[in-house]
């Protein structure tokens, strides 16, 4: 029979179909598509895309982060409770035709708004029923005002980097650090970016790494932030206020407890016997705190970090009399590298003992209180190398900045970057790091040598540890088992910069010690280099002439030196030849 059927349908090939067989084969056709339907295999189920992957998705460059706030901006702002759904749904529905209609990519890039990773499944699926019809006019609105903006902050930062020396690469930033910096006006990202470095590095106080030198270290940082009057250093501390929230959350627990304690002791009868002290752990502490108290807040934090946020440089001068502002500057300069400190009284009612420094603080304030700060007469004692400094941009007679609202899941971000930090501990390796800075000191170590500038040769060292340990905290944030290039150009660049404002704050100061110390002139901030200078064959005259200032004995310092360093060789009495050029 189905040979049949075969010969008959070979004997009616090229004749045209009659009316009821074009239906009959209409029918066969759809019966056999829905027998392959029934038997095709199910959809795999959508999976997201990896956190850490989805930071980086963008389109044409500009981040979807950056598109959904924009969005909301134009679309009455962020959805509420009992909106939620069908705004989301909105935006995914707007977002599809800029990602290509993929699930996983929306999944990754859609605002969760307290909802369910359930809701929010359903919300891409149903967005996605369709095939887009093309990118709305509110997105086609979206992209080309980002683009614009992208390009004008572009500019900015090529013309901040060409006034401060280094360049902020923002869009390699980790998990925290960019959020830190949302909303923040170009010219003010780096005092920001200084600004919350210190209270970084103090939720991170469980790890412990491997210097250049072999020593290991904790990652003890101090920030200054300064600038003249309403320069606009309250940018730092908006975004400090969202750093420190776990720290005041936890702080508000202990000092309930603490006065809870107290308030018992005072109020015990004469006989009874005093309630034992709760020793709570406090890590925010007043950068007007008393010594005393201070030691007992180190003492009860048992190897943690404390951390202090002063918004006015001014204040904690006026506060410290001359006694307690050297012993601050004591406890300052020990914080650094945790060094040992402590005090012994007689009195019970003042605090004795001995503690590890683990202390980290972030300062704002004018120029006019850190020149009081740091005098003449104290610019030598060490603190001001182990500071972090950061110059507000030059206001005068400037527009009034631009500030962007900082979006609840940008705060969300941090947090989850608190977190990352606080979850770390013991020794982290980075080699790749220590070798990137290494080489950083030691050039700029031939700098200085080549200029014959000691304050160079001075701020250097320290700003390769401030650089080093901020690439450490750009490494914990990524999360990833190496070192990335961007963090050793991080790295790198906190260093230089670090370099750079040290010399500009309190580089003269500390070179008019010099020449009053020595009687040796010390030329500094010039990009001209004494050995250049000097012919193939030079004498200690040729020297001279260079360096009209320096006594003989320095002149023999210096020839005495490069001779160590290869750069010079003795041909006769008196005469020196170059063997390095450059």
């Amino acid at each position: 029979m189905e040979n049949q059927k075969q010969i008959s349908q070979q004997e009616n090939v090229g004749k045209p179909l009659s009316k009821r067989e074009r239906f009959i084969l209409a029918r066969e056709n759809m019966s056999r598509r829905e027998v392959t339907e029934s038997v095709k295999p199910e959809s795999e189920p959508l999976v997201a895309i990896d956190p850490e992957k989805a930071e980086s998705l963008n389109f044409k460059g500009i981040p979807y982060s950056s598109v959904i706030h924009d969005y909301w901006l134009r679309t009455g702002g962020e959805p509420q409770e009992g909106e939620r759904n069908v705004k989301l749904h909105k935006l995914a529905v707007h977002l599809r035709s800029i990602c290509d209609n993929r699930k996983d990519v929306l999944l990754a890039v859609l605002p969760r708004f307290g909802l369910s990773e359930a809701e929010v499944r359903s919300i891409v699926d149903s967005a996605c029923k369709e095939p887009p019809k093309g990118i709305s006019k509110v997105m086609e609105g979206i992209i080309k005002s980002e683009e614009a903006k992208r390009k004008l902050e572009e500019q900015e930062a090529e013309a901040v980097a060409e006034e401060i020396g280094v360049k902020l690469n923002v869009r390699s930033l980790p998990i925290g650090l960019k959020e830190s910096l949302a909303g923040v006006p170009v010219a003010m990202q780096m005092p920001v970016l200084c600004a919350v470095m210190p209270i970084a590095a103090a939720y991170a106080d469980g790890v412990e790494v491997e210097y250049c030198d072999g020593f290991r270290q904790h990652l003890g940082l101090m920030s200054i932030i300064r600038g003249e009057q309403a320069s606009g250093k309250s940018v730092c501390k908006s975004a400090i206020d969202v750093w420190k929230r776990q720290f005041d959350e936890e702080d508000a627990v202990a000092r309930k407890r603490e006065e809870a304690w107290k308030e018992r002791k005072k109020g015990r009868k004469a006989n009874e016997k005093a309630p034992d002290d709760p020793k709570v752990l406090i890590r925010m502490v007043p950068v007007t705190v008393s010594c005393s108290t201070l030691l007992k807040r180190l003492k009860n934090a048992k190897g943690h970090c404390l951390y202090s946020f002063c918004e006015e440089l001014d204040t904690l001068r006026k506060t410290n009399g001359a006694g307690s502002w050297s012993s601050k500057y004591d406890i300052y300069r020990l914080s650094f590298d945790k060094g040992e400190w402590g005090q012994d009284y007689n009195s019970d009612q003042a605090e004795s003992g001995v503690v590890n420094v683990a202390y980290n603080w972030t300062i704002l304030g004018t120029n006019g209180a850190l020149r009081k700060c740091f005098k003449s007469d104290n610019i030598e004692n060490g603190l001001s190398s182990r500071v972090l400094v950061s110059e507000m941009p030059d206001s005068s007679f400037a527009k009034m900045p631009k500030y962007g609202k900082r979006s609840e899941e940008c705060e969300a971000r941090i947090q989850e970057a608190v977190t990352r930090l606080r979850s770390v501990s013991g020794l982290i390796d980075v080699p790749r790091l220590r070798r990137a800075i290494e080489n950083w000191v030691e050039r700029k170590r031939v700098e200085a040598s080549k200029d014959l500038d000691k304050v160079k040769d001075i701020y250097r060292k320290r700003a390769a540890v401030i650089g080093f340990r901020c690439g450490v905290v750009f490494h914990l944030l990524t999360g990833k088992e190496k070192e990335t290039n961007a963090c050793l150009e991080f790295a790198k660049m906190m260093a230089e910069y670090c370099l750079n404002q040290q010399i500009l704050a309190f580089g003269q100061s500390l070179e008019n010690q010099f020449i009053e110390a020595s009687n040796e002139c010390q030329r500094y901030g010039s990009n001209h280099s004494v050995f250049d200078e000097l012919p193939p064959i030079f004498t200690i005259d040729d020297l001279r002439s260079l360096k009209c200032n320096c006594g003989e004995s320095a002149l023999r310092q210096i020839t005495s030196r490069w001779n160590r360093d290869g750069w010079i060789e003795k041909t006769e009495d008196k005469r020196w030849r170059k063997i390095r050029t450059k």
